[in-house]
């Protein structure tokens, strides 16, 4: 029997189960990238980001069938692309492992550029990037470095002969040089790190993310999740680093062990380097770490010793660690740290296969510096091409789609915002509102005993029925309910920022000169600093209210976040730009006062110039030096100046022109010096009678005519 078995046709068996096997494992990182990704983001965006994952998967397996593979590995034009092997149809069962294995790793490619956007992208817009990296970017740089003559050895010796003869061309032109990139450090990872990266100098950083008063807000919402998804992932890049290899043979072990020790040390890297930092160990760069080794060894796991493999996950550990720490400084917002270890650990490990390979086993027929050369050449030429293409075509793409979400539904989170996803709290919390109003004992909450807000519905919903099932004692029920929360108010109460202005040196006054006004001012008190904000809208009637009322919101739910008066305006000018009534525009002061350094800060977009008054009654103006709200978009928050002062012993007054605008007793417009003189002649301790007085003698001068405009003044200091 042993005589008729064919070794070779074993060998064949074994290696694509070997294969298909490896597929599947890689299949699987899929749930590790949702797990750590979700892992990593707020909970209020978890749902979106989860759900990115999975229809990222589906549309990258669709458009890499229909076109993608063959880009990567139909026939070669001049080693640039392919140009056969669309909707791919086969009864070569070595193709049909071939495809499913890449697909895998388009899929892997894709995935990278979603934990980088989270939290402020639209699903739709991401389902479109998700079309270019994995319909044209990915392709096309697979096709320059992967593309070989394997598929067509397989359909016998004809399509040989033209290989042999040079008739056709199967190769790309960064293999044809001797580029080496084992199981994909650039061309999957790096690919997706340089997109990822285009991606997110497109959409800027979250609102409020880089803000003094915003550090330690932006955590994950479940590192046990992510941390599991990292093992996961760990556990999924054996079958990515093995299964690169093609076949079941003596490589495998090899490739197998350094893959595993890279990642190992390059998780105990991360846990130092954190010890280092923070003086503890970090959850974020436990994650960092061994996905940084694992991203590394992946171009040279066949061709390197364990000990340079161990060297090699170290340092890319390191430069994932250090890259992170400068997109921090640079204000780039990477949400899972996609940049620092797909990109950056991948450059690294590309060039390490030219520094520390065996050079026999990549059998490129190159001496050490001239395969450095052909590494340091492939990272280059298909960075440029990644990042710039990409960039390029997100950027016409935004310009005629918006990719982020606006700030309001950026503030209330994608779970609601995209997918009207609502957790168990909400509903809890929507139950007892309408419970509340209606005073109705039948309505049940949601119970769930596995999330904290579903615990709390299983046991409000036993009290419930107990109140319902005697009537004798349910007014008694109501009094103790009601005393139970009466109480839990005032405790949350000495938790949230107080809404009484008493205690802050602030105040302001809008007089209307019409039925809806243009004109408002704001404030929002935290414990030692208060925002607040004077606009005028540059229309009249109501959509000048209507405006008005979003600029109104955009200030309460970014100045309850505290986030930066510059970054205020940033996203204020762009979400008014995108959806305000046409024509019109916003002026406005924005700033924050802190009443125990007596700092202010603000700034004018377009607005009224600002006003200092020093003890001795001196007066200071500050002009405008930044565009008004809404006029043009604007790329990042540097376009709106913030200007700092001490305010101790000094007053600060901003208005609008209701005030510069209005006439003295010869009809003529006061102006800005005129405003100011009102300013004195009625300045007062009493903040709000000062005000008070100021509008009361604009008004009187107006006499008969009446306000001309809106009449808002706003001032801080004592």
């Amino acid at each position: 029997m042993m005589d008729n078995v064919d070794i070779n046709s074993v060998k064949s068996f074994v290696d694509t189960l070997w294969v298909i096997d490896c597929a599947i494992l890689v299949f699987i990182m899929q749930a590790g990238f949702m797990c750590m990704e979700s892992g990593l983001s707020r909970y209020k965006n978890s749902i979106n980001v989860a759900l990115k994952n999975a229809a990222d998967f589906g549309v990258s397996v669709v458009i890499f069938w229909i076109f993608g593979f063959g880009i990567m590995f139909g026939t070669s034009y001049k080693g640039l692309f392919g140009t056969d092997l669309f909707f791919l149809k086969t009864d070569i069962a070595e193709w049909m492992t071939y495809f499913v294995f890449q697909a895998m790793f388009v899929a892997t490619a894709a995935t990278i550029i979603s934990g980088a956007v989270a939290e402020r992208m639209k699903f739709n817009g991401y389902l479109l990037i998700t079309i270019i990296a994995t319909g044209i970017i990915y392709p096309l740089v697979g096709h320059w470095a992967w593309s070989s003559n394997y598929l067509a050895n397989m359909q016998g010796a004809e399509a040989q002969l033209l290989i042999a003869t040079q008739t056709t061309r199967h190769t790309g032109w960064l293999s044809d040089m001797g580029f080496i990139d084992f199981a994909g450090s650039t061309i999957v990872h790096s690919v997706g790190g340089w997109i990822a990266l285009s991606a997110v100098l497109i959409l800027g950083p979250r609102i409020g993310r880089y803000s003094e008063a915003n550090k330690g807000k932006f955590t994950g919402s479940s590192f046990p999740l992510a941390v599991l998804g990292t093992l996961i992932l760990w556990f999924g890049w054996f079958g990515f680093n093995g299964g690169s290899n093609g076949a079941m043979d003596d490589a495998v072990p090899l490739i197998l062990i350094n893959t595993f020790l890279a990642a190992a040390f390059g998780l105990l890297t991360g846990l130092a380097a954190s010890f280092i930092i923070y003086k503890k160990p970090d959850a974020f760069y436990v994650i960092l770490g061994p996905l940084a080794g694992l991203v590394s060894i992946t171009a040279g796991c066949n061709s390197m010793t364990s000990l340079t493999a161990i060297f090699v996950g170290i340092i890319g550990s390191l430069i994932a660690i250090g890259v992170n720490e400068l997109l921090n400084k640079f204000e780039i917002d990477d949400v899972v740290g996609a940049i620092p270890v797909h990109l950056a650990a991948g450059v690294w490990g590309t060039l390490a296969v030219g520094f520390f390979s065996n050079l026999e086993i990549l059998d490129t027929g190159l001496t050490r510096s001239e395969q450095i050369k052909v590494q340091f050449i492939g990272v280059v030429s298909i960075g440029l091409f990644a990042f710039l293409g990409s960039y390029i075509l997100l950027k016409i793409l935004n310009y005629f789609y918006p990719l982020r979400v606006s700030a309001l539904h950026e503030e209330l989170g994608l779970n609601i915002a995209e997918h009207n996803a609502v957790s168990v709290e909400h509903d809890l919390i929507s139950i007892l509102d309408k419970q509340s109003k209606t005073e109705d004992l039948t309505i049940r909450g949601p119970q769930d005993p596995f999330t904290t807000g579903g615990v709390i519905g299983l046991y409000y919903n036993k009290l419930m029925s107990k109140l319902e099932s005697s009537e004798t004692q349910k007014e008694k029920w109501r009094n103790r309910i009601s005393n139970e929360v009466k109480l839990a108010a005032k405790v949350q109460e000495n938790f949230l920022p107080k809404r009484n202005l008493d205690n802050y040196p602030v105040s302001g006054i809008n007089i209307s000169a019409r039925e809806v006004s243009g004109d408002f001012f704001s404030f929002y008190p935290h414990n030692d600093s208060v925002y607040f904000i004077i606009a005028d809208v540059a229309g009249k009637g109501v959509h000048a209210g209507m405006v008005m009322a979003k600029a109104s919101t955009l200030f309460e739910i970014m100045a309850r976040d505290e986030v930066d008066p510059d970054e205020m305006m940033l996203h204020m000018n762009n979400d008014l730009f995108t959806t305000k009534t046409g024509g019109m525009f916003v002026t406005s002061i924005l700033g924050k006062y802190n009443k125990v350094t007596n700092d202010i800060c603000w700034v004018n977009g377009g607005h009224q110039p600002a006003i200092i008054r020093d003890n001795n009654g001196n007066y200071e103006s500050f002009e405008s030096n930044s565009p008004p709200l809404g006029v043009i978009f604007q790329k990042n928050k540097s376009a709106y100046k913030i200007n700092i002062k001490k305010l101790t012993n000094h007053r600060f007054y901003t208005f609008t022109d209701g005030l510069s605008e209005s006439f003295n007793e010869k009809g003529e417009e006061i102006g800005i010096e005129g405003s100011i003189k009102i300013i004195e002649n009625n300045f007062n301790q009493d903040l709000k009678k000062q005000l008070s007085n100021i509008a009361k003698e604009v008004i009187k001068t107006a006499g008969d005519n009446k306000l001309n405009d809106d009449l808002t003044l706003l001032s801080v200091g004592n």
